[in-house]
């Protein structure tokens, strides 16, 4: 007969532990053990093994579980530096590896195949963004089905994330975080805008654009840019922008990534601080820039939490069998003129 005892779990489910019993276990001399007392032998050596372990407060299993993140951010978005960092002093205060991918260039069928690789490098455990809920699904989904746990970050929703079936999601909600900044600029008098987005084919990106839209009454798709990444193709397409619709009210860039080539535009074009400017996510140069009063505020999604939470949470999953019961919202929070100080020291590390 099988007796099973269910054990913590080693990687990433409770496994049993099937025990076999049978009247044919023999002892050393030849002779048969008892049924009876074979069972009774067992239970109690699994009994101390568990009081031990209880006992004397150790860890469930030995730790140096892996865990991977994959993004679907190019190498040439420093943003991600932040999350870079999170996940590696969470690593290290967690003893465990935390791997990070990225498709080089932003390609989100790269990605996809990405988190192919990785489901059949089988880890503990796995972050990733929902950059494309289209794209990513079948892979994640596979994820789920392999038992992998998978946790969401950054781009992508609450439901989304539940679709596919992963535990939680960290990340900030990004309409509410757009209109909440086209609040803002309405209560400015702001019924324009530009949104320089400089990653269309990421939904979250549009949903950010739309809330602004939204709480301006304004349409956009006349007011949004598919700007592209490269610094000098940004910086050509707002000054372009704004030399056919001069009326523009306000100017909204999507991180660093579109905001830098942005205030290199408006330098030149001598409109620094003659716009209302809005952006999301801190670097030094937004820090200056608010402090210069030429961006109005940075919203903050706080990537550090986005990069650190998950890797916490996988481990002691994996270690004793906790979670969570919801997800996080680690923003939108507002960076203005006078709380820059509380943070700017740490933008591009911490915040």
């Amino acid at each position: 007969m099988y007796v099973l005892f269910e054990a913590f779990c080693e990687k990433r489910r409770l496994r049993k532990v099937a025990v076999f019993f049978s009247s044919n276990v023999l002892e050393p001399g030849g002779h048969k053990i008892p049924r009876e007392k074979t069972m009774k032998n067992t239970i109690l050596a699994l009994a101390t093994a568990a009081i031990v372990a209880v006992g004397g407060m150790a860890p469930a299993l030995a730790e140096g579980e892996r865990f991977v993140l994959i993004s679907h951010a190019p190498d040439s978005d420093s943003w991600w530096n932040t999350i870079k960092n999170a996940i590696q002093v969470a690593g290290e205060q967690m003893d465990v590896t935390v791997e990070y991918r990225n498709p080089p260039t932003g390609d989100l069928a790269d990605m996809a195949r990405i988190v192919e690789q990785t489901v059949a490098s089988d880890p503990d455990g796995i972050i990733v963004t929902i950059a494309d809920f289209d794209v990513l699904q079948g892979p994640i989904a596979d994820a789920v089905d392999q038992g992998i746990p998978v946790i969401t970050i950054n781009s992508g929703t609450i439901a989304q994330s539940k679709a596919l079936g992963a535990l939680l999601h960290v990340g900030q909600p990004e309409y509410d975080a757009g209109f909440g900044a086209g609040e803002r600029a309405a209560a400015q008098g702001v019924t324009s805008f530009l949104c320089v987005n400089h990653y269309i084919t990421n939904p979250a990106s549009v949903e950010r654009c739309n809330g602004f839209a939204d709480a301006i009454g304004a349409d956009v798709n006349a007011s949004m840019i598919d700007s592209g990444q490269d610094p000098a193709e940004i910086k050509n397409k707002v000054t372009a922008f704004l030399a056919a619709n001069p009326d523009t009210g306000a100017i909204l860039t999507l991180g660093p990534t579109s905001a830098h080539p942005t205030l290199a535009a408006l330098e030149q074009e001598s409109l620094s601080g003659e716009i209302y400017f809005g952006t999301f996510d801190l670097s030094e140069e937004i820090a200056a820039a608010i402090k210069a009063d030429v961006i109005a505020f940075a919203i903050d999604q706080q990537p550090y939490l986005q990069g650190y939470l998950p890797v916490v949470i996988l481990t002691n999953l994996a270690r004793y069998g906790v979670v969570p019961g919801n997800s996080i919202n680690s923003g939108p929070g507002f960076v203005t003129k006078d709380n820059i100080a509380l943070v700017e020291e740490f933008a591009g590390v911490y915040r």
